[in-house]
């Protein structure tokens, strides 16, 4: 099995030398780089499996890089920041992030934050066999979900709205996978980060909220209901 790459970038000294060691304890390859221009020229160089960025880094901060590399590539991002306030969650998910871990952070609970991710990514194509969207897949005549004029093709992993292809992250996609499995169902936040962020144990809600803003904005804004108090969910 290949090794999973890693790019970090952090300017702290202490912060970046001691979570590249704890990394690379546990199988990672590592570049870690102090600042944004250093990381944007790393991740261009060595086309990484994953990119962790620490909001606050000089020459170009953090959410400026994940929209750079966002811009290029659909590799997973993490977004690391020392508040947890929304404005720094927000922007990171907005400019394309997948995920946030808040500083300071267990080696531990990052490492596994990190293979929760690469779990996601690594079934891209929908959620592990057994589950709904898998489901639907494996049978040809529901192979394209259509809703009005977006289709949803669950086994080349497309999406098309009115005839055009819509570009998608790959977690984006599987939300959209398990709202297009469940039309006209209510989907609970809880639910999506059980699904989508694998968050068996729970997580953020804003991370779902940002995710299905920037879902609405690619398929259409009236595509997602919002329902008040319970979540979310997609009309037919």
């Amino acid at each position: 099995m290949a090794e999973t790459h890693v790019l970090f970038v952090e300017d702290d000294d202490v912060i970046r030398e001691a979570t590249q060691l704890a990394l690379e304890r546990d199988g990672f390859v590592v570049t870690a780089m102090p600042d944004g221009l250093a990381g944007l020229e790393a991740f261009r160089a060595n086309r990484p499996d994953i990119a962790l960025l620490d909001v606050m880094v000089p020459g170009l901060d953090g959410v400026s890089l994940c929209r750079r590399i966002r811009d290029e590539s659909t590799v997973p991002v993490i977004m690391l920041s020392a508040r947890a306030d929304s404005i720094d969650v927000v922007l990171g998910l907005e400019a394309g992030a997948d995920d946030y871990v808040t500083k300071p952070f267990d080696g531990a609970v990052l490492v596994a934050r990190i293979r929760a991710v690469l779990r996601r990514f690594g079934h891209a194509s929908g959620p592990e066999r057994g589950g709904a969207a898998a489901a639907e897949a494996d049978d040809p005549a529901e192979a394209v979900l259509r809703f009005g004029d977006l289709e949803v093709d669950t086994e080349g992993m497309e999406v098309r709205k009115g005839g055009r292809n819509v570009a998608l992250t790959p977690t984006e996609m599987r939300l959209l996978l398990e709202f297009s499995n469940a039309p006209g169902t209510v989907l609970s936040r809880d639910r999506l980060l059980e699904r989508v962020w694998d968050y068996g144990w729970g997580g953020d809600t804003r991370v779902v909220d940002v995710h299905v803003q920037r879902l609405r904005g690619k398929i259409g804004q009236d595509r997602i209901e919002t329902v008040r108090g319970f979540g979310y969910k997609l009309r037919g």
